[in-house]
């Protein structure tokens, strides 16, 4: 194993691929928002998460460690993963410790609770880190089908996994730690039971329109239509989390923003990005559609692409005087799997030559709204060994032939 080589390179992490192959034998348990809300609200009890998450995060760390270890060598090799990895570690050994301690020692459960603290903030740089690794290894060795291939299906797959082991630390972290949020009361960890998706919009909106307007000094307005068929008239309420749902709205309006205005750069006017919200039975929907210009198709798949992020990496550039697009080019591709995480998805519809549409499918029923987790089993080998055969469809010639000249006989 070439994780494994490289980790008992460092005595302290002697232990790691053992604990990795123990753990990622089971298979992560997925919640509903229902349970987060049903276990955070009815008397929470710390033992009872200290016992689950004790169990629960060194599974789907380990299930994701193990993914890494077919990432190509010289990917593997970047200063950048090697530094990543290491984190990893250093988490999976802090989490085993407290298998065999007593759940009824108070002062086990208040370490426990600042671990899970300590763990978190190591692993803030995690998406940066493992961005700055892909921009080292393209640089150093370029891009071919079938590294694309397995490094968009790790990826996904990765900061899939970093979603819901900080879901669930959160969760624990900001309802046993004694203390409420005098902004959100109501909320349950990170969980707003009675989410005000309108709200959570306008929030997105403004923030963007900030940010354009300091860049380009001139922003486009919004217009937003409310549609619930389930009560009309009424407001637009879910469970969800609101910190998931305003990072996919940003981004959405920070690239219709951009395009909106660089599109329409010599008119008086910008055309308003134009968002409808609407409330059926099993989904929430929310489209919002501008008239930036629109994207060819062929284009659309690799805006969700980490391989072929065309975005400058923020490393190398004064991210204060960046465009509101500013980053590696992630933006996108994490914001869909926030909507696939609680099963829901974020598509794209262009139109070249007029505008684009974004559409955030979310679950309506909290009972529906269970996380989407990888587990990695033969299924997920297959993945990583495939390999890129030719294609079944005829390819255009890009000179047809001149069918005309040709002489038939009999």
């Amino acid at each position: 194993m070439k994780f494994a080589q490289f980790l008992l390179k460092n005595s302290k992490a002697a232990g790691i691929p053992k604990q990795v192959e123990r753990f990622s034998k089971f298979s992560p348990s997925p919640l509903s928002m229902k349970q987060f809300l049903d276990f955070g609200s009815a008397n929470a009890c710390e033992k009872t998460s200290f016992v689950f998450l004790r169990q629960e995060l060194p599974v789907r760390m380990a299930n994701i460690m193990k993914e890494i270890d077919f990432l190509p060598d010289k990917l593997l090799g970047t200063p950048s993963l090697k530094l990543l990895t290491s984190w990893y570690s250093q988490s999976l050994l802090e989490l085993v410790e407290f298998l065999e301690k007593d759940p009824y020692d108070k002062s086990v459960l208040t370490n426990f609770t600042e671990t899970l603290v300590n763990i978190r903030n190591r692993h803030n740089n995690v998406v940066p880190t493992m961005a700055q690794g892909v921009v080292e290894y393209k640089e150093a060795f370029g891009v071919d089908p079938v590294t694309n291939q397995n490094v968009q299906y790790f990826l996904d797959r990765f900061y899939m996994s970093r979603i819901s082991i900080r879901m669930l630390m959160n969760q624990h972290t900001l309802i046993f730690d004694g203390s409420v949020n005098p902004a959100h009361p109501k909320h349950i960890g990170s969980i707003d039971p009675s989410c005000d998706v309108a709200e959570v919009v306008k929030d997105a909106y403004e923030t963007s329109k900030m940010l354009c307007e300091q860049y380009y000094l001139t922003s486009p307005d919004m217009e937003i239509i409310e549609v619930n068929s389930k009560s009309p008239g009424q407001p637009l309420h879910i469970v969800y989390v609101p910190s998931h749902l305003y990072h996919m709205l940003f981004e959405l309006f920070k690239n219709a923003m951009r395009a909106t205005v660089e599109t329409h750069e010599s008119s008086p006017t910008l055309p308003p990005v134009k968002v409808r919200v609407s409330l059926g039975n099993e989904d929430l929907t929310i489209k919002m559609s501008d008239r930036g210009g629109g994207v060819p198709l062929r284009k659309i798949e690799h805006l969700f692409s980490y391989m072929y992020s065309t975005a400058p990496s923020p490393v190398h550039v004064d991210n204060s005087r960046n465009a509101p697009l500013a980053g590696f080019g992630y933006g996108l591709p994490i914001s869909r799997l926030y909507a696939k995480y609680f099963q829901g998805d974020l598509q794209l519809y262009s139109m070249e030559g007029y505008g684009t549409s974004a559409v955030v499918y979310l679950k309506a029923l909290s009972s529906e709204s269970v996380e989407r987790l990888p587990v990695f089993n033969k299924s997920a080998l297959r993945h990583y060994q495939s390999t890129i055969e030719a294609d079944d469809w005829c390819m255009p010639s890009r000179e047809p032939k001149k069918l005309g000249k040709q002489e038939w006989t009999q």
